[in-house]
């Protein structure tokens, strides 16, 4: 049985026409599904009685099945949603004054384990399908709007979509961007590529894929301001070191909607927080435009950092200002639902083995 949900308009054609269908067909099943966000193609009464029993009888619309549903005191909302064989994935909704942001994940766990990421200690099982990263947004939206959550103008609630969830985005590569087509698609959930924002620890040529593919707004996890210490941080950097990475960010920015690069930068105390590093971050970067958006630290049980105190991350801040750029520090979100940038965990059945490699480790380490 089909998942529609798996499908971009130009699929939706491809399977009607198996069925006899023209292709204006496809936009009316894409209305349905992304913007009337039907979960039954029964529902869909523009079509044919004949047409949706002939669909009915070969697809339908699956969306997750959630297992819990949190609200933080500041309004954040954090769904954990089963992919099946024992893996559970977390999206989470921020709302703001003008916009609600969907933060979506895209593999259940983590391949790339950055030392300071709840997400990458727990291993990594699989990549998301298309239905089930798309099948996000639909889930979200259709929950807020059950619960009474409406956008400007009636519209749906969910605004802008980053895709900063479990997972290395670009290591799904098919599946993302097949994904951010639906998310960009005027017959889907139209949103405008400046308002799609898909975050990377620095796959080079994914990045260079994603120019020429569907540029839509670029964040890069850097957290260093040299390759020794981001290569302990951000273990890609060891295949994809600084420099190879800032010339992929100038090339992408021949065809981004936005004319500048996000540099996220978590701020770690004692390892990465201090004028001097970013003084030198301002250098490193001096060739690319950009903006910095400062992470403070968010814990999680077993770690081995500290959050900065928010006076150095105010100075670290300040040093980047005062050289010229500009830098913000992320509000924190969620934290009390773990809901926070890095804190994501989800469900992770982990086939890398490494959450055993980590208890072991810690056992020897504590029977010395």
């Amino acid at each position: 049985m089909t998942n529609l949900l798996d499908l971009d308009v130009s699929g939706l054609a491809s399977f009607l026409a198996q069925l006899g269908e023209k292709p204006f067909r496809a936009k009316q099943v894409s209305h349905w599904i992304h913007q009337r966000l039907a979960g039954d193609i029964a529902a869909m009464t523009d079509l044919s009685k004949g047409l949706r029993d002939r669909l009915a009888a070969v697809a339908e619309i699956r969306g997750p099945v959630t297992v819990s549903d949190t609200t933080a005191d500041d309004g954040t909302r954090k769904w954990l949603l089963d992919v099946g064989g024992g893996n559970a994935v977390e999206t989470v909704f921020i709302p703001e004054d003008d916009r609600g942001t969907l933060c979506i994940s895209s593999q259940a766990g983590c391949a790339l384990d950055c030392a300071f990421c709840s997400t990458g200690k727990q291993g990594f099982n699989r990549n998301l399908t298309t239905a089930e990263i798309v099948g996000q947004l639909w889930h979200a939206n259709r929950a807020l709007i059950a619960d009474g959550t409406v956008g400007a103008k009636g519209r749906a609630p969910i605004t802008n979509v980053v895709m900063m969830g479990m997972g290395e985005p670009l290591a799904n590569y098919d599946s993302v961007r097949a994904a951010l087509g639906v998310f960009l698609d005027d017959n889907a959930y139209g949103l405008s590529r400046r308002r799609v924002t898909l975050s990377t620890s620095g796959i080079v040529p994914a990045i260079d894929r994603l120019r020429d593919d569907c540029p839509v707004a670029l964040a890069v996890s850097l957290h260093a301001p040299d390759d020794a210490l981001r290569d302990r941080l951000v273990p890609i950097n060891r295949k994809y070191p600084i420099a190879s990475l800032l010339d992929a960010c100038v090339r992408y920015l021949e065809r981004a909607p936005r004319d500048f690069v996000t540099f996220e930068y978590v701020m770690l105390d004692g390892v990465n927080d201090s004028a001097d590093q970013a003084r030198a971050l301002a250098s490193l970067v001096r060739d690319v435009p950009c903006k910095f958006n400062l992470i403070p630290w968010n814990p999680f049980p077993g770690a081995e950092f500290r959050t900065s105190p928010r006076s150095r991350i105010l100075a670290f801040q300040k040093a980047l200002i005062d050289e010229g750029y500009v830098a913000t520090i992320r509000k924190t979100r969620g934290d009390n639902i773990d809901a926070a940038c890095g804190q994501l965990v989800g469900r992770v059945r982990d086939r890398t083995k490494r959450t055993i490699r980590i208890q072991s480790a810690r056992s020897a380490s504590a029977t010395h």
